[in-house]
């Protein structure tokens, strides 16, 4: 099958489109014709080792080198091919969503501990193999298979992020980053609940912004950035929900009421910032840290798009040879929502 495998840290050189081996299912596992593969800023990362402390210490976002070569890719939409042993045959044919994450223990509220195309090979291929437990039917949705790809890490970060923040009706949230993939289904997903959204994003992105939800979108470019939004809130914001970092992450804590919250779950601007810490304990406000979904969050996410209350916004499809163009694309920043692949057509 065709794959994009890595073959180490660093530039997009190291990521090489050829032929592997077939994946084969063991006990417990299925094994998937991967119709879409959405592409993630995490992937970048990952590729050039920027989770590690240091330039010339690179890891993956475990904080370890990633074992190469590897097949990335966290987001997966797909038919079953195969089941191996012990998994039930009625699921061949079928169209299904697949969970990045295995995590840390049982329960509705674990938290990732291995990520697919991090930890083990992912969906920028043919095919894939993955646990069975990571795979959600969703044969029946109206979505489209690039839709439901862009989901998983993307509306499941978004989602675990406004949870976590206790995001609730009537409240206002900032959203930055807001015409990224996480930024734009943090924006469907606020206004669904009945916040009122400011989205902050490059310019000329306010039509797609504000069918998306947003009651007011600003320009991330202004100057006065900050000040602007606080103008839109003069009793303050509740919520900043957060992608970016970097050396306007300090302003957004005095544009929260008295108890706000921001909570942030990227550095797209840079992992180091610098706060007034002043203007965090004495107003009760707090930072909270949000890594992806836990299960019962992205069960949520599932049924979602089983009934199609969440649609994507899709930037761009192309072919799975076409990665290093999606992935510039990316790293441009001028696309409004997720890049997805094409890796394979089961018909």
């Amino acid at each position: 099958m065709l794959a994009a495998v890595l073959e180490g840290h660093g530039g997009p050189d190291q990521l090489v489109v050829r032929e592997v081996p077939d994946p084969v299912p063991g006990p417990g596992e299925v094994c998937i014709d991967v119709t879409a593969a959405a592409i993630n800023n995490t992937d970048i990362w990952s590729r050039e080792g920027a989770y590690g402390p240091a330039p010339d210490h690179p890891t993956g976002w475990l904080g370890v080198p990633l074992d190469v070569p590897l097949i990335q890719g966290g987001d997966a939409a797909g038919r079953v091919r195969a089941v191996g042993d012990g998994v039930e045959t009625c699921l061949v044919g079928r169209r299904v969503l697949v969970d990045p994450a295995e995590y840390d223990g049982p329960g509705p509220d674990a938290t990732p501990a291995r990520i697919l195309g991090s930890e083990r090979d992912g969906a920028f291929a043919e095919r894939l193999v993955v646990p069975a437990g990571q795979v959600h039917d969703v044969t029946d949705s109206p979505l489209d298979d690039e839709e439901l790809a862009a989901l998983p890490i993307a509306a499941g970060t978004a989602m675990g992020m406004l949870d976590r923040a206790e995001v609730a009706e009537g409240e206002t949230v900032v959203v930055t980053g807001a015409s990224g993939g996480v930024g734009i289904a943090a924006v469907q997903l606020a206004a669904a609940l009945g916040a009122r959204v400011i989205a902050v994003s490059s310019g000329g992105k306010q039509a797609l912004l504000h069918d998306a939800g947003a009651a007011e979108v600003v320009d991330r470019t202004r100057p006065d950035l900050h000040r602007t939004v606080a103008g839109l809130s003069p009793h303050g914001v509740d919520v900043v929900v957060d992608v970016v970092g970097g050396d306007g992450f300090g302003d957004w804590i005095p544009v929260l009421r008295r108890r706000g919250r921001i909570v942030v779950a990227g550095a797209i601007a840079g992992p180091r910032v610098t706060i007034d810490l002043r203007a965090l304990y004495l107003e009760q406000r707090r930072i909270i840290g949000s890594t992806m979904h836990t299960p019962a969050q992205f069960d949520r996410l599932v049924d979602l798009a089983r009934r199609g209350s969440l649609r994507p916004v899709i930037a761009a499809r192309l072919p799975l040879d076409e990665i290093h163009e999606g992935q510039r694309l990316l790293r441009a920043g001028d696309a409004v929502g997720k890049i997805v692949l094409l890796p394979s057509d089961p018909r």
